[in-house]
């Protein structure tokens, strides 16, 4: 099947498959204002796991206080999110996201990274996180940041992370076996070499639409039956050269108008992703949260709009300029 034809075939069932939630998201928009609209959840992949279309990123505790951390992850879990992301590069965050995490663990669904390459310090970072985290195993290990081919052939050479990663999952301390990638390449190349569970990759509408970068990952991940998570659904575009980031947590420039944000994720919540991981920033998580709360797959005219608005914006990621 040709490129477009999947795509139309891809969005028109995935806006049928989230057709009930919607017209159910309706019904309840005419109860209580203080009722909070339920979060969806949907199946990631062939796992036979179900997570809530919001994911929460460790980014988001980052440099708090254990107090504030353990209160905002309390907050999070009552509003139905059973989909928690950190990695040993954000800082402090795995030793903050693991004690406020611990009263759910059982019941939530944990996924965890590594920029490591070898199996020997790979297996390392993994004993360390599962510490930091105070858990026995992680729902989902990823490679972090996969950017090259050459980066795929040094993961499944000899010594290679690859080997950590079986081993774990052959040991229980891992479940699920993912990467994520800012490659159009790097990610096709990975998916070629080995049957992941999952991919975590950038998908919004101006890296889609202008930057043509994401069809293809999404195209060959939904015929693998993988799980796709997306990044980068509440960027705008990059910082202009020169300029300070408007938040600290955030090295791009995110969107901040709540109806921007409630067509951004929407957008790419009628892709056929399972959940989308809001910037790290408290304030835009929570209005990630809300979008996620009032998702309405996307009409014809409002991507319509969207592409039109990408043409305004300098995306984040291209293809294939960005890989040149």
């Amino acid at each position: 099947m040709k490129r477009n034809a999947f795509l139309k075939a891809t969005l028109a069932a995935s806006l049928a498959s989230t057709a009930g939630g919607a017209a159910a998201g309706s019904e309840n928009m005419s109860q209580a204002a203080s009722a909070p609209l339920p979060l969806a959840r949907r199946p990631l992949g062939r796992t036979g796991e179900n997570l809530s279309i919001i994911g929460f990123g460790g980014i988001v505790v980052m440099d708090e206080t254990p107090e504030h951390a353990a209160e905002v992850v309390r907050e999070v879990w009552e509003a139905g999110v059973n989909y928690y992301d950190v990695a040993p590069t954000y800082g402090d965050a795995e030793l903050k996201l693991g004690p406020a995490l611990e009263p759910y663990r059982k019941k939530a669904f944990l996924a965890c990274k590594t920029v490591e390459r070898s199996a020997e310090k790979s297996m390392q970072e993994l004993e360390a996180s599962l510490g930091h985290l105070r858990t026995d195993w992680v729902d989902l290990y990823q490679l972090h940041a996969v950017t090259s081919k050459e980066d795929v052939e040094t993961i499944f050479g000899p010594g290679g992370a690859m080997e950590t990663f079986v081993k774990a999952r052959e040991q229980g301390k891992v479940r699920f076996l993912g990467f994520s990638a800012h490659s159009v390449e790097a990610a096709l190349a990975a998916m070629d070499r080995f049957d992941f569970d999952t991919v975590l990759f950038p998908l919004n509408f101006a890296t889609w639409f202008k930057g043509d970068f994401g069809p293809q990952v999404v195209e060959k991940a939904h015929s693998k039956g993988m799980g796709i998570l997306a990044l980068k659904a509440g960027a705008r575009g990059k910082v202009a050269e020169g300029e300070k980031k408007p938040f600290e947590k955030c090295w791009y420039e995110p969107l901040t108008d709540p109806e921007q944000i409630n067509k951004s994720f929407h957008f790419t919540l009628s892709l056929p992703v399972t959940a989308c991981l809001p910037p790290g920033e408290e304030q835009l998580w929570r209005l990630a949260l809300a979008a996620g709360r009032s998702f309405m797959p996307v009409a014809r005219q409002e991507r319509q709009d969207l592409k039109t608005a990408s043409e305004a914006v300098d995306p984040l990621f291209e293809y294939p300029a960005w890989e040149s």
